[in-house]
């Protein structure tokens, strides 16, 4: 067994002692919120939006990207589960923002063991072999961290399976301070009619 593997199911076995009535919750979320945010370690919704179980649907991925999988999620929160309001919040700091689609395809023609990121950006440091699969996908970097989160919340409320009735915000998380830093375009191009 992995040290990972076996630290994680201590830590679970820790959770079950202390779990209490958690297994009543109710499947729709208390507090009729989702967010959809990075996948970044360093962001914890939980406790940068005040969560506790039950509270809200949080729905991540790479860059906190309004990828067809994550408009799937909140229609299903809305539609569903009767969520009513949508956030997006993206991060300072983004790995996303340290490549290009061209840059990961490169990487991943070259060799699938993982690259590491440099001064001068992200380098191959694997044997290959590689595959060519990775430029079939669209790796939704980040060029501009602001214009992307306007970007989201808008391909959000333009798409025609979310109700214009649900307000959209859209915020960057400052990773050096732990604030909500609000994308004021975003929200208005979110606000609900």
């Amino acid at each position: 067994m992995s040290a990972i593997l076996d630290d994680v199911l201590k830590a679970n076995a820790r959770y079950v002692d202390s779990f209490g009535s958690k297994g009543d919750l109710a499947v729709p979320p208390a507090r009729r919120f989702a967010i959809l945010t990075c996948m970044d370690a360093r962001l914890d919704p939980a406790k940068f939006a005040g969560l506790s179980e039950g509270d809200a649907h949080v729905i991540r991925n790479a860059g906190g990207r309004a990828s067809d999988d994550a408009i799937r999620s909140l229609v299903i929160s809305y539609k569903l589960l009767g969520t009513r309001e949508f956030f997006v919040i993206h991060h300072t700091n983004c790995g996303m923002e340290f490549f290009t689609n061209d840059t990961i395809r490169g990487l991943l023609g070259s060799s699938l063991e993982a690259a590491e990121l440099t001064s001068e950006g992200f380098k191959d440091v694997g044997k290959g072999p590689g595959s060519r699969a990775g430029e079939f996908i669209d790796w939704l970097t980040i060029p501009d961290q602001k214009q992307v989160v306007i970007d989201d919340v808008f391909r959000i409320r333009q798409h025609p399976l979310v109700p214009p009735s649900i307000p959209i915000y859209g915020y960057v998380y400052d990773v050096k301070t732990g604030k909500l830093l609000e994308v004021d375009r975003a929200s208005e191009a979110g606000a609900a009619i």
